[in-house]
């Protein structure tokens, strides 16, 4: 929750507040043709709207000065205006020129949900993700209801198309984020670290993505952060895990944001339910500091900083006998800075150069004491080259270092000691091809080298997107990803190689101003994975391989219901992997076959609210149990979950308010996924278990969000 309160505060100040100044205007082609369905804003907000089957527009804002008017539209270049706003209604009849540069009437698509990417179709923004109930403005919990995702109840992280959560990485501005999730126990789902509120654009890959990203076998989230903050504002929240205090202070072509939150799950367990025995609930701080500034025109500075320190302590499991509880405590320090640049060097030439630093700290005290830290740095810099209208060139290198080690005490006080260092460095070249206004490809190649395994591979990408009608078009997306195994694995010194995963994606798709529908489908290959004997995991070799394919499908609709948003998401996986400790292959405990989402926003004038539901559900997953002869043949119950949230619009004290509430599981479906077994059997041979459920039935949340300029 730590930045729940962020990110309502700028979705409802920024876009619902009662605007002063009216914008409006018509849309042209050149030819003097309207243009329906351009998307017009004020750059640097969230102040638009899209042109009307007349051409015309209209939309309200609280800004005020000099701004940039924006206009854009497929198969056009985008038009910036600078104008004055001052309180008076403006009128403007702007006029776009074709652009056969742009990916205009083709997308290369397959794999990809894009959003605030003028020039890709926009799936998702950081005001539904805010505003989706369930996800409780977690970038995480909004995307597992896009297809190719998955709700992993104990986990919390994204798991997409047959891959477990660390085969998805995340990246911002360019720099791949370490730990991108809270740290966490079993059972205990963990959280984004980041606001959705942070960032301008957001590309969710479920597959096949750009050769400048790698050391990901499933999928890519690309988050890139805004440029300069709209205004100086101050916001204040309290809520019922915790309270925090944020500002931000804009001048000509500067921000500085500053914000602190603390979380306090005591009083809310306290009085909520619980299926489980705390004996200190979580709690924490987390700081940011976000600087922005733009030297000159077309070029833009980004530095941040964010720490956060956490603590809890609760009644576990013990790993020998689980209908035995010991006491297990989990502290975490985490710090992460970055500084990037990027600018225009001419018309053909943009460059980008950034770097970052993550440190963390995981301690964790059972019968055990185990201290688990890693830090890591980061450089990348990328060159791109605008050859003609119809040949983009991109290409970069990025280093990477890392430090991880590990201490672990016994309960007999025998003491081992972890210590990995690596140097990872690669380079990629890509070049988007546009060989007619409906045809258009995408070439890229990787090239990896890694010390610590001390190999060096390459990988190719490929994309192809044609248009088939005026708002439809087919994409077919094929590529080979790499990623080290994971350091459990690594610290028995075992030579292991990276595992592999050669992706196949076909889509078709139809993309109209208020509509979406998109349909795809993939075939996933996995080579290389670690696989060992049963509890032998110093054996390890590359022996592993596995499969996952299936079909997503997704509806969007902001039209047939006035004042209503809503999207329907379906997927089919089929997947096995003959990989770790498996006897046999079989799917893996994380994946589900069938999984379904339905999404509904509503927004309600007399009531100034904004009201929100959210179905999930998910087929049941497999899981061992030792007890029996046959391997992975048990099923966990099917997931339900019905959440709902409901926004409210005043003014309190003289200031802009909001009250917020929302609750998850509203019916109280039963969860349950699967059984935690004893690692060792009892006297009778039996290895005892225990359910493994949600730490609550169903989770409340009330905020109050005071806006202060």
């Amino acid at each position: 929750m730590k930045k729940l309160e962020i990110t309502l505060l700028l979705f409802f100040i920024i876009h619902l507040l009662s605007a002063q100044s009216s914008i409006t205007g018509i849309i042209h082609d050149q030819d003097g043709e309207v243009i329906i369905g351009a998307n017009i804003f004020l750059k640097d907000t969230y102040d638009g709207t899209s042109s009307e089957l007349d051409g015309h527009f209209v939309f309200e804002t609280i800004e005020t000065g000099k701004q940039v008017l924006v206009v854009s539209y497929l198969g056009y270049e985008t038009l910036e205006k600078p104008i004055e706003i001052s309180g008076d209604s403006l009128f403007f009849s702007l006029s776009l020129k074709s652009a056969s540069n742009q990916l205009a009437e083709v997308v290369i698509s397959a794999g990809a949900f894009e959003a605030s990417d003028e020039k890709k179709a926009v799936m998702l923004r950081s005001l539904d993700i805010v505003t989706t109930a369930g996800a409780t403005a977690d970038i995480a919990g909004a995307l597992n209801t896009l297809p190719g995702t998955q709700t992993v109840g104990e986990e919390g992280k994204l798991f997409v198309r047959g891959g477990a959560a660390h085969e998805t990485a995340t990246f911002i501005d360019g720099m791949r984020i370490q730990n991108p999730y809270s740290s966490s126990v079993p059972s205990i789902p963990a959280r984004g670290r980041f606001s959705p509120f942070l960032f301008k654009g957001t590309t969710f890959s479920t597959g096949g993505y750009s050769a400048e990203y790698g050391q990901a076998l499933s999928s890519a989230l690309i988050l890139e952060t805004i440029d300069l903050a709209p205004k100086t504002v101050t916001g204040v929240s309290l809520m019922s895990v915790g309270l925090g205090v944020a500002h931000t202070e804009r001048w000509d072509s500067t921000s500085l944001s500053a914000s602190l939150d603390y979380t306090n799950l005591a009083p809310y367990t306290a009085i909520a339910p619980q299926n489980m025995e705390w004996e200190d609930p979580f709690q924490g701080y987390s700081g940011q500091l976000i600087f922005r500034h733009q030297p000159k025109e077309n070029s833009i500075l980004k530095i941040q900083a964010n720490g956060t320190t956490n603590h809890m302590r609760m009644r576990f499991p013990d790993m020998e006998e689980v209908t035995r509880l010991n006491p297990l405590q989990l502290d975490n320090d985490n710090y992460f800075g970055s500084i990037s640049y990027q600018t225009i060097l001419d018309e053909k030439w943009t460059w980008f150069v950034g770097g970052s630093y993550t440190f963390n700290e995981d301690r964790i005290t059972e019968k055990f004491d185990l201290k688990d830290q890693e830090q890591s740095t980061q450089f990348k810099s990328t060159l791109s080259y605008h050859l003609n209208d119809q040949i983009k060139l991109k290409s970069g290198v990025e280093y990477w270092w890392n430090d991880w080690s590990e201490r672990f005490i016994s309960a007999e006080a025998d003491t081992f000691q972890t210590r990995l260092k690596d140097h990872y460095t690669a380079g990629f070249m890509e070049a988007d091809i546009y060989l007619s206004s409906k045809l258009a490809g995408r070439v890229g190649l990787r090239a990896e080298y890694d010390h610590l395994l001390q190999q060096f591979w390459l990988a190719p990408r490929f994309s192809l997107a044609y248009q088939t009608s005026k708002n439809a078009q087919v994409a077919l997306a094929y590529g080979q990803f790499y990623q080290n195994p994971q350091k459990e694995w690594l610290r028995y010194g075992a030579q292991l190689e990276m595992e592999r995963a050669d992706h196949l994606m076909l889509n078709y798709q139809i993309l109209t101003k208020e509509r979406t529908f998109r349909i795809e489908a993939y075939w996933k290959q996995y080579h290389q994975l670690v696989k060992f004997p049963q509890q032998q995991p110093w054996a390890a070799d590359n022996e592993g391989q596995g499969y996952a394919r299936g079909v997503d499908v997704f509806y969007r609709d902001k039209k047939t219901i006035k004042n209503g948003d809503f999207w329907l998401s379906y997927s089919f996986l089929d997947t096995e992997r003959d990989y770790l400790d498996f006897p046999e292959a079989s799917r893996p405990g994380f994946a589900s076959a069938h999984n379904f989402s339905a999404v509904y926003k509503h927004w309600i004038n007399e009531w100034s609210s904004n009201v929100g539901v959210t179905y999930s559900y998910g087929s049941p997953r497999s899981f061992d149990d030792p007890n029996e002869e046959a391997f992975n043949q048990e099923r966990t119950m099917p997931y339900h979950d019905l959440s709902l949230n409901w926004s409210y619009l005043t003014h309190w004290w003289g200031h802009f308010t909001i009250v917020y509430v929302s609750v998850t599981n509203v019916p109280g479906f039963k969860q349950q996924f699967g059984q935690r077994f004893s690692n060792q059997p009892n006297e009778e041979g039996q290895f005892t278990s225990m359910a493994v459920r949600p730490p609550a039935k169903r989770f409340f949340f009330v905020g109050l969000f005071l806006s202060i300029e």
